[in-house]
């Protein structure tokens, strides 16, 4: 098993050499990374696929409302650890492919339909979780594309990167969950979804404005 800086590193060169400084991914990866260690001989793709089940399995929870909202919002802080599990163990013990990175970014929008969708149950209005979910994918998309045209780096590190996603969709249902007894759970899960959805919007500007200078190279 790599190192936390050696896997740092790697994790970059993996990812369009993106740069780790940011407090925010860094604790994350390190986060995987430590969470990583003693699961060394464990499948990536076991992972991969744990994590995409817990994704899922947030949505029935969060539709039975009340104290249930805090189990959903802690299943989906889990499946995005277990996202983050999975690329650490394939590029910490050497067996990081090309395929692997392909099957965890569909995986990855795959979990974010089910945020979407738990956001919706829980009580935030269709379109708005229509929304929240749209601009989850995104940001990806508008990378993808524009390594298509041969931008090898991923650009911008915007405000609404996969840890702010996850972390947004747990905390939103989570704190529902605990005001469940006032009667607030709509408006605190239509507030979370509304925050994400702008916070996604300002992330497009962002790597619009980023991608364009890379383009214009």
């Amino acid at each position: 098993m790599l190192s936390r800086d050696e896997y740092l590193a790697a994790w970059s060169r993996w990812h369009g050499n993106t740069p780790t400084d940011s407090a925010l991914v860094r604790g994350w990866l390190t986060a995987a990374w430590t969470l990583a260690r003693p699961l060394a001989g464990l499948s990536p793709l076991v992972a991969t696929a744990l994590g995409l089940l817990v994704a899922a399995a947030a949505v029935p929870v969060a539709g039975a409302g009340g104290a249930w909202l805090i189990a959903a919002g802690l299943l989906v802080g889990l499946s995005g650890l277990l996202d983050s599990l999975d690329g650490a163990l394939a590029i910490g013990t050497g067996r990081a492919s090309r395929r692997g990175v392909v099957l965890d970014s569909v995986v990855d929008r795959l979990s974010e339909v089910t945020y979407a969708a738990a956001l919706w149950v829980a009580g935030a209005p269709g379109w708005l979780a229509v929304a929240f979910g749209a601009l989850c994918w995104l940001p990806d998309y508008l990378r993808a594309r524009a390594g298509q045209a041969g931008v090898a780096e991923t650009g911008l590190l915007s405000v609404w990167e996969r840890p702010t996603r996850v972390a947004m969709t747990g905390m939103t249902l989570g704190g529902a969950g605990v005001v469940a007894g006032l009667d607030a759970v709509d408006p605190v899960v239509t507030a979370g979804a509304a925050v994400g959805t702008a916070l996604g919007a300002v992330a497009v500007v962002q790597l619009g404005f980023s991608l364009r200078r890379m383009l214009a190279d």
